[in-house]
């Protein structure tokens, strides 16, 4: 007999002269492929959830699910218009003046001078672009910041600057009134 051949001898002889080492073995191995099925089952499933929510996102992006739920979300989060509206880019500039200076009042701040640019070759791209300078609680900016972006019609913020005055800023830790010179522009569609 060869040396393979004894050790094979001795080690049936070893596993079946007792049971309880075979079925020690046996548990170990039945538990590590169960383990191991788990382990491949779990992985399928999110390989399977990633797919889906990838899916969800294409048909999103392309526009064939769920476009009609977050438009109508959006509009009754933030009714109005898309777009400056009025006949002419003058009341369009006026319609965009009265918006800012509806934010800046909501909040508690006031206007203390604006400038809309009706001429600027920002028109000729269809915006109409507003400077304001306020005053307002700091606190209150990002109010103001998230009512022009988030409402309607779509604005953009092209210029911001917080000039915060220095008894303000040492003997209150910067929470009082701060004076802020906002670009604001829209764009305005003529004789929609």
């Amino acid at each position: 007999m060869t040396s393979g051949g004894i050790a094979g001898g001795n080690a049936t002889r070893w596993l079946t002269g007792s049971p309880l080492i075979a079925v020690t073995l046996y548990v170990a191995v039945t538990g590590g492929l169960l383990l191991v099925a788990a382990l491949s089952i779990a992985d399928v499933i999110a390989h399977r959830q990633a797919l889906a929510q990838t899916s969800d996102l294409l048909d999103q992006l392309r526009g064939r699910k769920g476009a009609a739920k977050s438009a109508a979300a959006e509009l009754a989060e933030h009714p109005g218009a898309p777009f400056l509206e009025g006949p002419t880019v003058t009341v369009a500039g006026a319609n965009l003046l009265q918006r800012v200076a509806a934010a800046v009042s909501n909040v508690g701040g006031s206007v203390q001078s604006s400038q809309v640019d009706v001429s600027g070759a920002q028109v000729k791209d269809g915006f109409v672009g507003l400077v304001v300078s306020c005053e307002l609680e700091q606190p209150a900016l990002q109010k103001v910041l998230y009512d022009l972006e988030a409402g309607m019609p779509f604005l953009f913020i092209d210029q911001l600057d917080v000039q915060v005055p220095q008894a303000t800023a040492l003997s209150e830790g910067g929470t009082g009134r701060v004076r802020v010179i906002l670009g604001v522009s829209g764009q305005w569609q003529a004789g929609k």
